[in-house]
Formats: structure tokens, sequence, C-alpha cells
């Protein structure tokens, strides 16, 4: 499912106009991202968690030339799927 997808699914489930379902969606999706920025964990009960984990610095390998490169420290985000989720995807059986 794309995010056009999203949008035109809840405009049509709950009767309102594409963009007041696009509005709706870009806010849910900035609001986690800004919560991840502060370093911030978004939980939503029975769906799953988004946290940020801090990845070290460490050196990798160009794989075209072999040569070390240094591979500075950063931040990534991490999904962790909720049991409902899970249970939903399995049929029951989570």
């Amino acid at each position: 499912m794309t995010k056009l997808e999203l949008i035109e699914r809840i405009a049509d489930q709950y009767d309102i106009s594409r963009r007041e379902a696009e509005v709706a969606v870009n806010t849910f999706f900035e609001s986690i991202v800004e919560a991840l920025k502060r370093g911030e964990k978004v939980e939503l009960r029975g769906f799953g968690v988004f946290k940020v984990r801090e990845k070290r610095a460490m050196v990798g390998r160009n794989p075209k030339t072999g040569e070390k490169v240094q591979v500075p420290a950063k931040r990534v985000p991490y999904f962790k799927a909720g049991k409902d989720l899970k249970a939903a995807i399995n049929g029951g059986n989570g």
C-alpha cells in the first residue's frame, strides 16, 4: 500500500475529502518523525513501537575497490511490531 492509497482509503472510509485525509496522514507521519528527532519513542499500543537506535562508528569497505572507509556514527529509525499486529499477520497465532 502506498501513501496515496492510504489517503484514498481513509477518505472513502470516513467520507471526508482527499485533502482532509492527506492532511491527517501527513500530520501523523510528521508527528512520528518529530518525536524520533527528539529522541522519544512512539508507542502505538497493539501496533508497535518506533525508536531511534544509535549505530557506532566503524570501518567499512568499498565493495568495488576493497578500500577501507570510515563510516561515522549515526542514528537510525527502528520499528518493533506489537503483539496484536503479529497476531493479525499470522492469523491469530502471533
